[in-house]
């Protein structure tokens, strides 16, 4: 890669994060389709299954869901730099629109205008993050093991720290393809592995013919 292409991409780094950070009311989580959107099926940076694991990621680790993301992703496409100029992008906005905000608090605060339309974010926000869900379910859920500890992780965040719901997880994933492994079955880690066993035998049974 060239330099005015090193330059370019980090360009379209920043900017990609900079579009999405001031829309994106209710943090990391709504945050979510609209990188999907810009990263795989605008960009094409990343597969739908990357942008999964490096949500996944970023909420075992330290830190805002959103800032981890666009860190993570940044870094997955160009290093260091990239990984810098997306933590920018993300960050900038939303800096001065909450020192806009923070001056403006006094003269705004009592206006029911203000207060109605924050209600209606407030539901609009979980439109989206429901939506998010089903977006990277349907990478995550794999097979029936990963089915099952999606519903058996659903009910236990009721009752535990969401990191210690990640790292439960995980070790049931650990676990399960040990299991998985030692009984002889072959490990599917994604959708598209599925679909191209189903394309496989389709051409095998005459389809492909």
């Amino acid at each position: 890669m060239t330099m005015k292409e090193q330059w370019k991409t980090l360009l379209q780094l920043f900017w990609t994060f900079f579009k999405i950070a001031p829309v994106t009311f209710g943090g990391g989580f709504a945050m979510i389709p609209l990188i999907e959107k810009e990263v795989v099926e605008k960009r094409n940076w990343l597969k739908s299954e990357e942008v999964t694991d490096v949500f996944a990621l970023s909420q075992s680790v330290p830190g805002a869901v959103a800032i981890n993301s666009a860190t993570f992703i940044g870094h997955r496409i160009a290093g260091m730099k990239g990984a810098m100029a997306a933590m920018i992008g993300v960050t900038l906005p939303t800096f001065l629109i909450v020192l806009l905000l923070g001056i403006l608090y006094f003269f705004i605060q009592d206006n029911p205008k203000i207060e109605s339309a924050f209600i209606s974010i407030r539901a609009s926000i979980v439109a989206i993050i429901a939506y998010a869900a089903i977006k990277i379910g349907k990478t995550a859920i794999v097979d029936k093991s990963t089915f099952g500890i999606l519903l058996v992780g659903i009910p236990i965040l009721f009752f535990i720290h969401p990191v210690l719901a990640i790292l439960a997880g995980a070790i049931a994933g650990v676990v399960t393809i040990s299991i998985k492994r030692k009984l002889g079955y072959k490990i599917n880690m994604d959708r598209k592995e599925k679909k191209e066993e189903k394309n496989d035998f389709k051409y095998f049974m005459g389809a492909g013919i």
